[in-house]
């Protein structure tokens, strides 16, 4: 059976509650303390997620599926697409790419639909990456607004992965 309280018990219950528990010094410190423990975990957890995935990598010597990305840079012609791919090379950002030959390339643009062709530039690299990647690319590109797509590595040669790891730099 429910219990009906009077509106006036119940404020007066709340309000005692409030003045005997709430308000003391121990239990304000310990639910900040909480709330702090809270926030600094959320906000370090990427970091050890990432690091628990590289040590399990390390040890049993598997592969930690979407840790490398494949990174699709469509350019106007084959000189810019060079010039990109020498530029992202020589900063790091990516361990090898390929410069791939014409394709037709049908696409909206301000309302008209426009038909070219373009080059395509495959970049492999580590997902960590893609960001500066991204924004480097698009600082460079002569597009108004480049195509930069990336796709995570489900899978491949644990030796390529780990020698894509060495010749892009660290963050």
């Amino acid at each position: 059976a429910m219990i009906l309280i009077p509106k006036c018990k119940m404020d007066w219950f709340f309000q005692r509650l409030h003045r005997e528990y709430i308000s003391q010094p121990f239990y304000r410190s310990g639910f900040v303390m909480f709330s702090l423990a809270m926030l600094v975990s959320l906000l370090v957890f990427p970091v050890l997620k990432s690091l628990s995935l590289q040590l399990h990598s390390a040890i049993t010597g598997s592969y930690v599926s979407g840790y490398h990305s494949m990174a699709l840079i469509n350019c106007p012609n084959e000189q810019v697409a060079k010039d990109i791919a020498r530029a992202i090379m020589e900063k790091r950002l990516v361990a090898c790419v390929n410069i791939l030959p014409k394709s037709s390339s049908m696409y909206y643009w301000k309302g008209e639909i426009e038909d070219t062709t373009e080059i395509l530039v495959l970049a492999r690299t580590r997902t960590s990456k893609i960001p500066k990647l991204t924004e480097y690319v698009r600082s460079i590109h002569p597009f108004e607004v480049p195509e930069i797509l990336s796709f995570p590595v489900d899978q491949g040669n644990p030796f390529f992965m780990r020698w894509i790891d060495d010749a892009v730099l660290d963050d």
